[in-house]
Order: structure tokens, then sequence, then C-alpha cells
């Protein structure tokens, strides 16, 4: 007998399929808190972590993608180590993810793939929120990966007179570097193999390489290159408090925990997977809240 207080298409509609693809997330505090926002609205999401294990190779992601589509998945959203492999198989990809060559939101529409990038943007949310006065005159961006590159377009685009771009991988470097150029003027932008020596007159330091994740502990460049006057913004969110953030703190640098673009690009990705607005300030307690925990899961995305 049908149930005359169940209508199968608006519990159609209310319902939505997103996930993750990336390699070591299965302790990932994303589910929890799309999942928990969509409640908020109404929703039935669910959430699912898509874990390539030790598979870190591009060529599992057509596979995936592929199975996304016919499962009906409406987004997924695409963190280490696939950010920046995943642009040429995606039907569209917006311009600022383009410029930024990668891609970390995936919406699905009648079987077509765009791409986004809001890791970007949930940086500069957090920034311009915690340091609405930071010195600006010259900042050093550690790291050139899908998120270090999003983030060094964000800061400029915010204002930042002039960076300096290092990576251990020069090639990688160099293209950053072209493509920041393109986009704000070559004045602005170079590079540097020396650390030392880029961080000379520094006036902020935006750390974006993977060490200080609890699989690779450490600090990615001396210590005592920090002085007091900087302020430095670690992208690394688990642990919350670094090395890196540890010892600029201690020497009274105002510091930015990776948490701040974490939930920034989280309330960003809820918009465009579900078309709904977020409460920003009920993601940010609740993701505050699980991350503070005694042994808190990994928040990535």
């Amino acid at each position: 007998m049908k149930n005359p207080m169940f209508d199968p298409e608006i519990y159609a509609r209310s319902k939505l399929l997103i996930g993750l693809i990336g390699n070591g997330i299965r302790r990932s505090l994303a589910p929890v808190i799309q999942e928990g926002e969509a409640e908020h609205h109404g929703l039935h999401l669910h959430y699912q972590i898509i874990d390539t294990a030790e598979r870190t190779d591009p060529q599992v992601l057509p596979e995936l993608l592929s199975a996304a589509k016919t499962m009906g998945f409406a987004g997924l959203n695409i963190t280490f180590p696939f950010k920046q492999a995943v642009l040429p198989l995606l039907d569209e990809v917006s311009a600022d993810a383009r410029a930024m060559n990668a891609v970390n939101c995936v919406t699905i529409r009648n079987g077509r793939l765009t791409g986004h990038n809001t890791d970007g943007a949930g940086w500069a949310w957090g920034f311009q929120r915690m340091m609405p006065q930071a010195d600006l005159s010259r900042v050093v961006v550690l790291g050139c990966g899908g998120a270090g590159s999003a983030v060094a377009h964000a800061a400029l685009g915010l204002g930042v007179e002039h960076m300096v771009v290092v990576d251990g991988e020069e090639a990688k470097a160099g293209a950053l570097c072209e493509s920041l150029r393109s986009r704000f003027g070559a004045s602005r932008v170079h590079t540097e193999r020396d650390v030392a020596h880029a961080m000379h007159g520094a006036s902020g330091l935006i750390h974006a390489t993977p060490m200080g994740m609890l699989k690779q502990p450490g600090i990615a460049l001396n210590a005592e290159l920090l002085q007091p006057s900087m302020w430095v913004s670690d992208l690394v969110y688990v642990p919350m408090q670094t090395e890196l953030l540890q010892a600029a703190q201690a020497l009274g640098c105002a510091t930015l925990d990776g948490g701040h673009m974490n939930v920034g690009q989280g309330f960003l990705n809820f918009k465009l997977f579900t078309g709904l607005e977020p409460d920003v300030a009920r993601m940010d307690a609740h993701f505050r809240h699980l991350a503070a925990r005694p042994s808190p899961l990994t928040a990535s995305v």
C-alpha cells in the first residue's frame, strides 16, 4: 500500500550523493561536516570517502570519475595528490581553477564534469577574517602543489605586493611563477631556489608543503629564518598546531592554522554541491569542536 505521507519525487530531490577522492583520507572530517550541515537544511546527503590507498598515480582517476557519473554522484571533492592531475579529465573548468591549475571540487550535472577551485577563496576567507591588517609587502609561498598554487593566486588577489615562490622542484615553481605573472604582472612574482634567501625581508610566509602532517612530521624550513614581525599561514590542518606554527608563536608571530582554509573551502563546496546557503558560523563551530577532540579525525579536502 502506498504511503500517502511519502512522495518519492520529493524524497529523491532531497537526496544527494557526494564523494571525496584522495590518498590517505579514510579518517576525513569532511563527511561529518557536510552531512551535518545538510541535515539542518532537510537534505539527505551522503558523503562517501574514496581512498585510493597506495595508488597515487593519476591513472586511477578516469575509472573513478566514470563510476561517480554512473552511480549518480552530484559532485566530488578532489584532494592530494590529484588536484592537478584531474584537470584534463573534466568537461569544463572554471576560470579560477584553470588559472590556478588545480581543481578541488567537481560538480556533476547531466553527465558533465565541471571543475572548480575553492581552496584559494577558502583561504582568503580565513585570512581576511583573522588577519585583516597583515603586512602584504613581501610574501613567501613555500610549496607549489595544488593548494599552494590556489593560495598563491588568492594572496596576490588580496593585494600582496611582491611574492617569492619556492619549491624543491624548480620546474613546478617556474610554472607557477609564470602563471602568476601572466595574471598579476611580471614585477610582482619571482622564484628562489634558496629558502633562506627567499625569507630575507619577508613580511609573511604561506606554508603549502605536506611537511608537518601526521604522516610527515617536522618543519619545512629552519625555524631561525622566522622573525617576530612576520605572519605565518600553514595550510596543514592535521595537526592544527604544527611544529611550524608552534615555532612561529614562540617568537610572537601572528599565525593562521589550516583549519580556516578547510572551513572556508568547505562551505563554498557545500554551496556548489547543493545550491543552498550554509550557515558558515555553524560549520566553523562544528569543525572546531571535532578537531579539538583528543584523537581528531583528518579534516582533509
